[in-house]
């Protein structure tokens, strides 16, 4: 295991390769301007943060790369995830693959004790502190963990429900 940067996770993630994300908290410290925008009803603030995100899954769509992205939730939904949902049309329609999956159905799958980005030959873990603060971001190369991650990446992405059939409860 090493540690990187965030910009060093950037890198790495954006470097051409498709890639698998997994996300298991209920709200994340660092979108917190992005949620008092949301919160304000402020959709110009909305648009300019998320159009960075949107514009970079369309490049790697285009380019013939595949991004996949299961969210697990709590329902009924947080305000963040309520915000969430709201948000995330715009790269699904850019591309992105999202599914949702209530926290409920996950309690007998093995799944990471941290977010990650799975990409060929390592995952990356966002792992967040007590307030939902990035607290380190590792790196892991070891093939058992990119396959232990990548086999709760579709455990999970097969119980989840695409974006656009998702019901919030």
């Amino acid at each position: 295991m090493e540690l990187i940067s965030a910009e060093q996770r950037t890198a790495l993630i954006w470097a051409g390769r498709p890639f698998l994300k997994l996300e298991l908290r209920d709200s994340y410290a660092f979108d917190a301007e992005l949620f008092a925008a949301w919160r304000r009803g402020d959709r110009e603030a909305v648009a300019r943060s998320v159009d960075g995100w949107r514009d970079k899954v369309a490049s790697e769509v285009a380019a013939g790369r595949r991004i996949r992205r299961v969210r697990v939730v709590s329902e009924p939904l947080s305000e963040y995830q309520r915000m969430a949902v709201d948000i995330s049309g715009s790269a699904v329609d850019a591309g992105e693959e999202l599914r949702w999956l209530p926290r409920r159905l996950v309690s007998v799958l093995p799944l990471p004790g941290n977010d990650c980005f799975i990409l060929d030959d390592l995952v990356i873990f966002n792992v967040l502190g007590g307030a939902d603060e990035r607290a380190e971001i590792q790196l892991h190369r070891d093939s058992g963990a990119v396959r232990f991650c990548r086999d709760a990446f579709e455990a999970a992405w097969d119980i989840a429900i695409p974006h656009h059939e998702y019901k919030p409860v």
